[in-house]
């Protein structure tokens, strides 16, 4: 096992060091009927020399990726404009552009990079947002990625979730060896993947802290699992647990100070709530049945998990007010794994149909269950802090990958890894 995160959080571009890292690419397989025509016209650099990054193919990918949007290639621009003074809308309706986006940047203080952009309607030859946007030199892409949120937020008034980061476990498989597993943290694109942890021993369900500077997982570098938190900007690392048995699940509660977790040490799985802070243990449920894979409704006030006590997988909630448990889903004999929207109405969760495993989403209004997946044997969704779509594990002729899908089904992608296999991601919330 080695341990790879001596570091500060906002100096993430430069670790992508020692071992081979499995970086995410993406394959987009669906997107919406009639996307919205855009150009993103590539960004003024008024530095000395090249500039440091393509931001515009940065906001460019981002925008495709949503499948809300269809980018213009650049060899159909009539012009490069990066002033408004510049621009001539004729060019933009000639190639059939709804949008047109320009911009520069340009050093500020050292090390620093200032991003100012400029969103126009090219049908109605008026300006409808701009803004600026000013970082360190090396998490330009973290800035590109901001500018997308905001062009995004404008045009669908949904806002966008690119400017935020991916947990998942990498896996080389050795045919005459141990397996080897990294838990790697990566920009929402899989761009920048940084090893936080490697081991020969297998890493499970890592989570975020609510604010984004930690993050929780199972280990087995002990030769059983253990819980560990990790901090991201100090790099420290707490193991929180390691009874006997089953030490599983950990997520964090809304406000930090606690976290949900999965037990056995007195007897079968249950749900146990630690105190962040005392490490002191609350057991939740106390059932003989098999109570597993918790998550945390956004106020903070209830906790869904899954249980078989009905005699299959089926979500329920528990309510740490009054201690009562009621069963949420109902539709199908099998539903399980589930993480909330932050709106606390969506639901992502593993169901059953026939023998094949889906992801689908159940309404806790309305009650509605709705499959979004065709594939077979999906598992662990989580959900974009916007809501909007569901990442999940998934297998592909015989490789775990990385799937993506909308919450309303109508844009999904892949994210296979270039080298060895993805499993467990963990989607994080909203950074500053």
């Amino acid at each position: 096992m080695r341990y790879l995160l001596p570091i500060v959080f906002m100096a993430l571009a430069g670790l992508v060091s020692a071992p081979t890292v499995a970086q995410l690419q993406i394959e987009i397989t669906r997107g919406v009927d009639n996307p919205t025509p855009i150009a993103v016209v590539p960004f003024g650099w008024s530095g000395a020399g090249t500039s440091p990054e393509d931001v515009a193919r940065i906001i460019d990918s981002d925008l495709a990726r949503s499948g809300q949007f269809s980018p213009v290639s650049r060899r159909d621009m009539l012009s490069y404009p990066t002033r408004g003074s510049d621009l001539y809308f004729r060019d933009w309706r000639a190639i059939s552009s709804d949008y047109v986006l320009i911009g520069r940047f340009e050093a500020a203080a050292p090390g620093q990079l200032r991003l100012g952009w400029q969103l126009f309607d090219s049908t109605r030859e008026q300006q409808i947002e701009s803004g600026s946007v000013t970082g360190a030199a090396s998490e330009v892409r973290m800035l590109a990625h901001k500018i997308a949120d905001a062009v995004y937020e404008k045009l669908t008034g949904i806002p966008g979730a690119f400017a935020t980061r991916l947990l998942y476990v990498s896996v080389t498989r050795k045919p005459n060896d141990k397996d080897f597993y990294r838990l790697t943290l990566a920009d929402s694109d899989g761009a920048r993947p940084i090893v936080l942890l490697e081991s020969r021993e297998p890493i499970l369900a890592p989570s975020w802290s609510p604010d984004g500077n930690e993050v929780a997982y199972v280990s087995f570098e002990t030769s059983r699992p253990a819980i560990y938190r990790q901090n991201l900007r100090s790099g420290a690392r707490e193991q929180l647990t390691n009874f006997k048995g089953l030490n599983n699940s950990p997520v964090f509660s809304p406000d930090g100070n606690s976290m949900a977790m999965v037990l056995s040490k007195d007897g079968s799985p249950d749900i146990y709530l630690m105190n962040l802070a005392s490490k002191r243990l609350t057991r939740l449920t106390q059932h003989y049945a098999i109570d597993t894979e918790p998550t945390w409704m956004p106020d903070g006030q209830s906790i869904l998990f899954t249980s078989d006590r009905g005699g299959r997988p089926q979500i329920y909630r528990y309510d740490l007010k009054n201690g009562k448990t009621t069963r949420v889903t109902f539709e199908g004999r099998y539903n399980a794994r589930a993480r909330v929207a932050q709106d606390g109405r969506n639901v992502a969760l593993v169901h059953q149909q026939g023998g094949s495993y889906h992801i689908a989403v159940h309404d806790l209004v309305t009650e509605r269950l709705t499959v979004l997946t065709q594939t077979q044997l999906d598992e662990s969704p989580t959900i974009a802090p916007n809501g909007s779509i569901v990442l999940y594990a998934t297998k592909r002729e015989g490789r775990s990958i990385l799937g993506a899908v909308a919450v309303d089904g109508g844009v999904s992608f892949n994210l296979p890894a270039r080298d060895g296999e993805v499993q467990e991601p963990a989607w994080s919330p909203y950074m500053p």
